[in-house]
Parts: structure tokens; sequence; C-alpha cells
């Protein structure tokens, strides 16, 4: 069964990856939601942490919190370095997480996601839901 639980995961992992690029589905909620239900059905000891969790639910909060406010606001009045700088700050807050390594590794993965975000909104999705993914891959024990 345990497998199952690992398919239906992958399975919305890719549907939420389509949904970053294509505005037909909301892809980083997809992929929360595939997060959310692997540690509903497997339990805490093979699945996804709760603090991993709720740094999911951050990224993904973030994606709409972008949408809007390049929405509300406009690209032209955030500049692209505004955004690699609130990428990079976003990302030192997620790599605490993550210890060493991410407080490393999470500014730069921010920094990028926020100047491609700058310029291309559907990319930086896609980038924010990869980030997602790994992250679940990285804490998750594997099944076999």
């Amino acid at each position: 069964m345990e497998l199952f639980w690992w398919l239906v995961t992958v399975v919305l992992f890719a549907v939420g990856l389509i949904g970053t690029v294509l505005p037909v589905f909301p892809g980083t909620t997809i992929i929360l939601a595939g997060a959310i239900i692997h540690r509903i059905m497997l339990g805490p000891e093979k699945s996804i942490g709760w603090s991993s969790i709720v740094v999911l639910v951050l990224l993904t909060l973030t994606t709409y919190a972008l949408d809007f406010l390049s929405g509300y606001f406009g690209a032209k009045y955030f500049g692209a370095t505004k955004w690699g700088m609130f990428g990079a700050v976003l990302g030192a807050l997620i790599g605490i997480f993550f210890g060493i390594v991410g407080l490393f590794v999470g500014p730069v993965i921010g920094a990028i996601a926020g100047e491609f975000i700058a310029g291309k909104k559907m990319i930086g999705k896609l980038v924010i839901g990869l980030v997602m993914i790994t992250i679940f891959f990285v804490t998750v024990p594997a099944p076999f």
C-alpha cells in the first residue's frame, strides 16, 4: 500500500509541475496537496515532517503573493534586483530549516527564483515547484 501512496504523490507532483507552467491547474497547491496526502496516509515515520510542510505552505503562499503583487503593482514597479533580494531573503529563511547547507544554498536558490520571477513568472513558478519537490524528496525516507 505504501508504494500506491508514493505513486499518487509522484503523479500529483507531475500534475503540479504542469500547473506551474500552464495556468490550467494551481501547480504549487497540487504539489503541496501531494506532500500532505503522503504525510496523512503514511504517517510521520515514513513521510515528511510538519516543519517541512510549513516550508512548503510558505512557498505555495509565496507563489500566490507574487502573482498578486505582479498583477497589482506591475512587474516594472519591482525591479529584477528587488525580486532577487526578496528571493534571497526568503531562501535564507527557508534554508534555516536545513542547517548550515540550507543557509548557504537557500539564498542562492531564492535569488535565482526571484530573478526568474521578475522576468518570467511561469519560469519562477516552475523553479518554486521544483524546489518544493526537492525539499520533499530530501526530507522523506526512501520507500525501499
